[in-house]
């Protein structure tokens, strides 16, 4: 990756994300989309730079106050595609946002598939690591599933075939009994 777009996306996504922060209060948010991006490139196998820079940027439409045009401002009109189609419409009703959802995503690039199962593949591990089970498990694993039924689609690319193992490896230690 280009030193200088990913310095540009990383730069940009810390300062959108700025003063966030996980739902356990404490971690500052820009460690999620690191972490994302880092499964990418090294659990994955991307060196697509622009994959990875709109990994870094992934959560700024839906959860800052960056919009569409910025990204495509500041980053092109091609990670901003890849953004938006990973950005949920708060705007509508859970059940219809998440069918609205699942199906801009099918329409994404491999790009967005792939980041999206870094990003199931992030939350799920933050989950497990801590020590959450139950419900919050069991929606991460819902979540999982229906992120590897819609990245199957760029399955013949190799970076989301080892996404797909990855994150079906991380549903099966899940739903181990130790888990319980």
């Amino acid at each position: 990756m280009r030193g200088d777009l990913w310095q540009k996306a990383s730069a940009f996504a810390a300062r959108a994300h700025e003063g966030s922060h996980r739902k356990d209060g404490a971690t500052p948010y820009f460690s999620h989309v690191a972490r994302v991006t880092i499964t990418l490139a090294a659990l994955m196998g991307v060196d697509d730079e622009e994959c990875l820079a709109a990994a870094l940027l992934h959560d700024t439409i839906e959860d800052t106050t960056t919009d569409f045009d910025d990204l495509a401002e500041h980053f092109g009109e091609s990670i901003a595609r890849d953004v938006a189609a990973l950005s949920k419409d708060s705007r509508l009703p859970e059940p219809e946002r998440e069918v609205a959802y699942d199906a801009q995503l099918e329409r994404a690039s491999w790009r967005a598939h792939a980041i999206k199962l870094a990003d199931v593949y992030d939350n799920l591990s933050d989950t497990l690591a801590a020590g959450e089970g139950g419900k919050k498990v069991r929606k991460r694993v819902e979540i999982a599933r229906r992120a590897l039924a819609i990245a199957r689609a760029s399955e013949g690319r190799a970076e989301v075939a080892r996404g797909i193992a990855l994150v079906e490896g991380l549903i099966r230690e899940a739903g181990s009994p130790d888990r319980a």
